[in-house]
């Protein structure tokens, strides 16, 4: 281990339901209780879900103009999200929020914006790898329709040096693409924060309900031991008017184990006292990218789009003569 520890207070604050009825002021003060609960066992930073001022609106086909006005944000803060810079200013606390953008020239992401113990937005990022549809599926139980109300982010996978630490960001399905993760390990990323709001059930294949959960914390698991990085994932989780989200909230050690996880599917707040060192140690000992990478060998994973046939040549052979024990 290092010989010298670099402590982080690292909080995760899980949102339960956020209903079609309740108000982003109720919401907001549900954020503010949690951030106080965070700051009061020494959190430095507190990682807030996807989305998580409004329900999860993407499940609904609506009107592009009611979604608009009802559930986008043309400014951050605002006057609903103000008390929560203003006490993160207070409390001296930094934290990530994920929300629907609306642009000044009328374009829409989902973004999330990780914000100092100063209260100023040092960082903003938009949804890269867009899960669901953009058509309308009267027959499922449900929509996804991320692809019809946001673009693609179009800013990539940047990292930020703040709070004394190197902070990235992405935002739900983002955590099951490994190049989202490896583009912010090699720019030395200390720490990856994310929320998401992930259905429990699947629309487009009878996938059982456990592998999402299951799939989730291996998403994470990978992604923090593979670049050597504590990742930080919340959830906005239960059921929101009937339709159900799974919790697992988590807070994941670059060794790749679980330190925290939620208990349950309501408001929760983890904290972990994160050594940031432990990092140093698997960036020099393990996954030493300077050392060890090839990426001369890596060319299909930006040529290529979808998977195809290997062109490699003609197969080995594999008599018994050639087979090395």
């Amino acid at each position: 281990m290092s010989s010298t520890s670099r402590r982080f207070g690292l909080a995760v604050a899980q949102l339960g339901p956020v209903h079609l009825a309740n108000s982003r002021a109720g919401v907001v003060a549900r954020l503010v209780a949690m951030m106080r609960e965070a700051r009061s066992r020494g959190a430095r930073m507190v990682v807030f879900p996807e989305l998580a001022l409004t329900t999860f609106f993407p499940r609904y086909w609506l009107p592009d103009a009611e979604v608009t006005e009802r559930f986008f944000e043309p400014s951050m803060p605002s006057a609903e999200t103000q008390p929560l810079f203003d006490l993160a200013r207070e409390l001296r606390i930094g934290f990530y929020l994920g929300y629907a953008e609306l642009t000044e020239d009328g374009r829409r992401f989902n973004t999330a914006v990780l914000v100092d113990d100063q209260a100023n937005i040092v960082g903003r990022y938009r949804k890269i790898h867009l899960p669901g549809h953009s058509d309308h599926k009267p027959e499922a139980p449900f929509q996804h329709l991320e692809k019809k109300y946001f673009e693609v982010g179009n800013e990539g996978f940047k990292v930020w040096k703040t709070l004394g630490t190197r902070i990235g960001m992405c935002i739900c399905n983002d955590r099951r693409w490994p190049e989202t993760f490896r583009v912010m390990g090699l720019q030395s990323a200390e720490l990856a924060v994310l929320g998401y709001n992930t259905p429990s059930w699947n629309i487009h294949w009878s996938e059982p309900p456990h592998l999402r959960m299951s799939s989730h914390l291996l998403s994470l698991q990978a992604a923090a031991y593979q670049n050597a990085m504590w990742v930080a994932a919340s959830a906005k989780c239960g059921a929101e008017d009937g339709f159900h989200m799974i919790g697992g909230s988590a807070i994941v050690a670059p060794s790749g184990e679980i330190v925290a996880q939620a208990q349950g599917e309501e408001d929760e707040v983890l904290v972990v006292n994160a050594d940031l060192a432990l990092g140093d140690n698997f960036r020099e000992h393990v996954f030493n990218f300077a050392k060890h990478r090839r990426p001369e060998h890596y060319g299909l994973i930006v040529e290529r789009t979808g998977a195809g046939e290997s062109l490699g040549g003609p197969p080995l052979s594999t008599s018994t003569s050639s087979l090395q024990e």
